[in-house]
């Protein structure tokens, strides 16, 4: 579930009301397209951590030359630092809209407070305490209904694909596929399966390896639950943001009052207020995920110690890759840029840096040395290539119409 939610991040949030905003209901259908997808990319990588007991920079250096590890966490870092520096530029744009303070005195200030939350206390917490809050992005769902939309429309849009053959289309696309199959996410679900069994007292590899069938099957609804609320939370942004703004004739998002005002049939003047939270709420849970997914990949390739279970001097490279990427992330807010654009464009990058990563995963857990009896079956390899080729053809396009 937290997995899930940190999907829909402050870049999912803005990709999506862009995406409503700019093609009303037509891309509805990639909420139902995109589901499997997700769910089997996130279910090899769960499973990839639980057999062999090893998050997956771990396995990639194992089982593959240098070149291609420090590749694929390049790959990882640089999406990630870009959309670290999104949610955090999004954090502050939504804050500065309640108190009229620049978002640049709050942009450091979330980073300095989660910086804080990840060095003394954990992530566990954090989620603990923020996760709730993403619960406000279903007044989405509310909205949607009370936007009275077009009814025969949405459930056209929802089950047959509409395509458009130009450059914002296709960009669009790929930042939807983007920032719901997300880089980070591959790293970050296969550490916490780590993480999981670490905190049962399973310390050394020899203990973790290996899953039973029951474990596995567990592991599997509770992948499927997350990227369904993941989805469904997607495919309502979307919605609503089509019914409301798009059906008003605004069709371009460039601040975060303009986004906010899809929850005005629900909330009222208290839409903004209603935004903020859940786009904090999101941020909170989201970044931490990018920076610790970060530390994770970058620890396990060099193969440092590397858990936020474990205290910071105990770990202090990887508590020290943490810090730099959010400083990273806080500097690129200093460059000028449009928050919701940058949101947007980070999610377009994630997609575009997908693809690779993607290969790596479903070829290692296709992988009888590395899985032994538990490597993918027929449908899991299907939808693993499916979805690292559909999100290559996307971006090959994008480029191609740009």
């Amino acid at each position: 579930m937290i997995t899930g939610a940190a999907d829909d991040d402050p870049s999912g949030i803005s990709t999506y009301s862009v995406t409503g905003a700019g093609f009303g209901y037509a891309p509805l259908w990639t909420a139902l397209f995109s589901f499997p997808l997700m769910a089997a990319i996130q279910i090899m990588c769960a499973r990839l951590g639980m057999v062999t007991g090893l998050g997956l920079a771990s396995v990639i250096r194992k089982r593959y030359p240098r070149w291609v590890l420090w590749s694929a966490c390049t790959l990882l870092v640089v999406a990630n630092i870009v959309n670290i520096a999104a949610d955090l530029g999004g954090m502050g744009a939504v804050t500065a809209m309640l108190t009229g303070i620049s978002p640049l005195y709050w942009t450091p200030l979330y980073a300095i407070v989660l910086v804080g939350l990840l060095f003394w206390t954990s992530y566990r917490l954090i989620a603990r305490i923020f996760k709730w809050l993403t619960l406000v992005l279903f007044a989405y769902v509310a909205a949607a209904f009370l936007a009275h939309p077009d009814w025969a429309a949405v459930l056209k849009a929802t089950l047959i694909p509409t395509i458009e053959w130009n450059g914002a289309y296709w960009a669009t696309l790929v930042g939807i596929l983007g920032t719901t199959i997300s880089p980070y996410l591959f790293f970050w679900q296969a550490a916490e399966e780590v993480e999981e069994e670490i905190s049962m007292g399973k310390v050394t590899v020899k203990q973790r390896e290996g899953a039973s069938d029951g474990d596995l099957r567990r592991s599997r609804t509770d992948v499927l639950t997350g990227m369904f609320f993941s989805n469904l939370v997607m495919y309502f942004i979307i919605l609503t943001a089509a019914a409301t703004l798009h059906a008003h004739g605004k069709t371009t998002i460039s601040t975060a009052h303009e986004a906010a005002e899809a929850l005005r049939p629900l909330a009222g003047d208290g839409a903004y207020w209603l935004f903020s939270l859940g786009l904090i709420g999101a941020g909170m849970l989201g970044v931490p995920v990018l920076a610790g997914s970060c530390a994770y990949a970058i620890a396990e390739a060099a193969d440092w110690v590397g858990s936020l279970e474990v205290h910071p001097p105990l770990a202090h490279g990887f508590y020290g890759v943490i810090a730099v990427a959010m400083a990273l992330g806080v500097g690129l807010n200093y460059a000028g840029l449009n928050a919701v654009k940058m949101l947007f464009w980070s999610a377009v990058l994630n997609g575009a840096l997908a693809p690779p990563l993607l290969v790596l995963v479903v070829l290692l857990t296709s992988r009888a040395d590395v899985m032994g009896k538990h490597r993918n079956g027929l449908l899991l390899r299907w939808l693993g290539w499916t979805c690292a080729g559909v999100m290559l053809l996307a971006t090959i396009i994008m480029f191609a119409t740009a």
